[in-house]
């Protein structure tokens, strides 16, 4: 049986009394941290622009956009827009090690238009959500971080896959029509990096996770209604991993499936950037902690990490807030003098700070040597020099908020009530506990009632 076959056996087979209890939660804490992503976006200008796009002609469906009480829209219209929302501010969660995929962004708006389209149970939609993050996170990993080398933005191209691992799993396809939809999802992959050296059009970025989330349920709708797509689509020649990635594992894709649990693999953002720039946030914000120094003090930062930090997020003088929150040396010197946390810290003011810019500029990236030999690192050595002549120097190999260190559900719900304030503390409380509760859920559809 071909690896595509496998995964999509697993997937639609998949049932929730085999879900260990550590699996469900941490899904519920990556579904609370990505419906808050979601909401805190809802009104950004780029956001607004989408959103309009998906009423305009998604109207007459079942499914919602998430923070917009009472609007409800056709099904892969509101995976296109939540998708989008939940990027929409470097808000969301990822996989460490890095594979170039993001749970809550593609499978979350995938899993809740479907499932509310069609009825679904709280059960059902934390089944498919597993599903979806077991086949997507091992495509990714099998991709060994190299899509984006190639100029690819990985999430548009593995999200499909996944999305339409969920939504088919919701639609109750049976193996078959499963790997037919992720052979019509791997044609819908997409999204590229010029925006990295363009130093323009960041917007796009926000879009390839929607469109990712929406083609995952066109390929899982089409093929529940007969629509076929190669079933070697992975492994295969001009397949998924030939095309999209440099001597891809495929013995990743199915290792130890059903035994070990990629969903434990999720990692949380506690700033609203880029993944790369959490450990050398937290890595300064540490430093300053023991030693009180301010912005205005540093004379230069040297951080050291892995081969795409240097080649995809040097970017000292960011033009817009997305690039902003890709920069490192912007995110980094932003810390210092913003609260981080905050993702209003993120706007066109800062960009304009002398400040901030100023410090942006001293911040040098270097490649760290012994990360070339660490597969998806995300960990930095950050040394700081001061006008004193002290230098300070502070490793965080593995940040808060990564597996080795999760948010707890505490920390994931302060998140989501801080980010969902503009619904009001009530409704925001109430999605709250009722996400914890999700599994009682008789139709996914009552939670934003």
């Amino acid at each position: 049986m071909s690896d595509t076959k496998i995964l999509a056996a697993y997937a639609a087979g998949l049932s929730y009394s085999e879900i260990p209890a550590p699996v469900i939660e941490r899904m519920k804490d990556c579904l609370l941290d990505s419906l808050g992503a979601a909401i805190y976006g809802v009104g950004l200008p780029w956001s607004v622009i989408l959103v309009d796009y998906v009423r305009r002609y998604g109207r007459g469906g079942k499914s919602s956009i998430f923070g917009r009480r009472y609007q409800k829209v056709q099904a892969p219209l509101a995976a296109l827009a939540n998708g989008a929302l939940t990027h929409s501010f470097e808000l969301d969660n990822v996989r460490q090690p890095g594979a170039g995929v993001h749970a809550g962004a593609t499978l979350v708006p995938a899993g809740f238009a479907v499932a509310e389209e069609f009825g679904a149970s709280g059960m059902e939609l934390l089944t498919a959500l597993v599903a979806g993050c077991e086949v997507m996170f091992r495509i990714g990993h099998a991709c060994r971080e190299t899509s984006e080398k190639l100029g690819f933005h990985a999430p548009g191209l593995t999200g499909p896959l996944g999305a339409a691992a969920t939504a088919g799993r919701i639609m109750r396809l049976n193996a078959d029509q499963m790997a037919h939809a992720f052979g019509i999802a791997a044609s819908l992959a997409s999204g590229i990096l010029a925006f990295v050296k363009s130093g323009s059009g960041g917007m796009v970025k926000r879009l390839h996770l929607g469109r990712a989330s929406e083609g995952g349920v066109l390929a899982a709708s089409l093929a529940r209604e007969g629509f076929t797509g190669p079933q070697t689509v992975l492994e295969g020649q001009f397949g998924f991993l030939q095309v999209f990635s440099r001597e891809p594992d495929l013995a990743r894709l199915t290792r130890a499936l059903g035994e070990e649990y990629e969903v434990m693999n999720i990692c949380m953002k506690r700033f609203p950037c880029h993944i790369f720039a959490q450990a050398p946030i937290q890595a300064v914000q540490e430093l300053r902690a023991e030693h009180s120094f301010s912005g205005a003090e540093v004379t230069e930062i040297t951080i050291a990490g892995a081969e795409k930090l240097v080649t995809h997020h040097d970017i000292p003088e960011p033009n817009d807030v997305m690039m902003a929150q890709y920069s490192v040396p912007f995110s980094v010197a932003l810390s210092l003098y913003q609260d981080p946390k905050d993702p209003r810290s993120f706007s066109e003011a800062s960009l304009k700070d002398a400040e901030i810019l100023s410090l942006s500029r001293k911040v040098r990236l270097i490649l760290d040597t012994a990360s070339r030999q660490t597969e998806g690192y995300l960990g930095a050595q950050v040394t700081v020099r001061l006008s004193n002549g002290q230098e300070l120097f502070r490793e965080v190999k593995t940040f808060k908020g990564s597996p080795a260190h999760p948010l707890s559900r505490a920390e994931v719900s302060e998140k989501f009530l801080a980010l969902s304030g503009g619904m009001g503390a009530q409704v925001a409380e109430r999605i709250l506990r009722r996400v914890e509760n999700l599994a009682a859920e008789k139709n996914v559809a009552d939670l934003f009632a």
